[in-house]
């Protein structure tokens, strides 16, 4: 089994208004692709932070194998959210992926 896990912070220029707005896009986006993508057995966001983090949400996800995340990021399901809701509001992305 694989982790996945990022990290974004949203970009500076957005409301908090909007940033609440987008949180909730990234998050159903996101975690409507279970069930719809081969090897992706768990995928949470969240999107409630404390003001101590220097993020502003995560993406936890588990994957069989290195290979089923590999084909995850290329899956059109995927590139769609990530291209639609993530990457144009994100100005920053850390990931962190390992064995478990």
């Amino acid at each position: 089994m694989v982790k996945h896990v990022i990290l974004w912070q949203l970009k500076d220029e957005l409301s908090a208004e909007e940033k609440e707005n987008v949180k909730k896009g990234i998050k159903e986006g996101l975690e409507g692709l279970k069930g719809k993508i081969e090897g992706l057995r768990e995928i949470k966001v969240n999107i409630t932070s404390l003001p101590s983090s220097t993020a502003d949400l995560m993406l936890d996800s588990t994957f069989d194998n290195a290979e089923c995340l590999k084909n995850y990021s290329t899956n059109p399901a995927h590139v769609e959210v990530a291209n639609s809701r993530v990457r144009p509001f994100t100005k920053t992305r850390s990931c962190l992926d390992f064995e478990i």
